[in-house]
């Protein structure tokens, strides 16, 4: 099973010690962890700001990320689906990777519910689905 990690995820799989961990682990057992340069680079972003690491720490994060994860390169959406621009690529990454499921905490793109055929989950519905497997 092939999963998009949004960046929110991401973050909390390794700054909480939560369900996002919990998953990021379970996906690396039973599934395929997908990114784009995009995620990577708004999880750096967000790891000096939102969770004042150093450089050196948020670096080594990127790197376990990339060790662990599937990296696709990604096109813009033809059209704009969300009104927060950032959110789109989240689902052009879905769409690279031929997804099959996008896991986010993002209302914004929860409330979609799907994206051409590709689900969208919250982590703990995530979690509960790799586990069902």
């Amino acid at each position: 099973m092939r999963i998009v990690f949004d960046t929110n995820v991401l973050f909390a799989a390794f700054v909480a010690h939560g369900v996002c961990s919990g998953l990021y682990e379970e996906c690396l057992s039973r599934g395929r962890i997908v990114v784009s340069r995009f995620i990577l680079e708004e999880l750096h972003e967000k790891l000096l700001a939102k969770a004042k690491l150093s450089q050196s720490e948020a670096r080594e994060i990127i790197a376990a990320v990339r060790a662990d994860a599937e990296l696709v390169k990604t096109q813009p959406l033809a059209a704009p689906v969300c009104r927060d621009a950032d959110d789109d690529w989240i689902l052009a990454t879905a769409l690279a990777a031929e997804a099959d499921a996008v896991v986010t905490g993002d209302k914004d793109l929860l409330v979609l519910g799907r994206h051409a055929g590709i689900p969208i989950l919250t982590p703990r519905d995530c979690l509960a689905l790799l586990r069902s497997l």
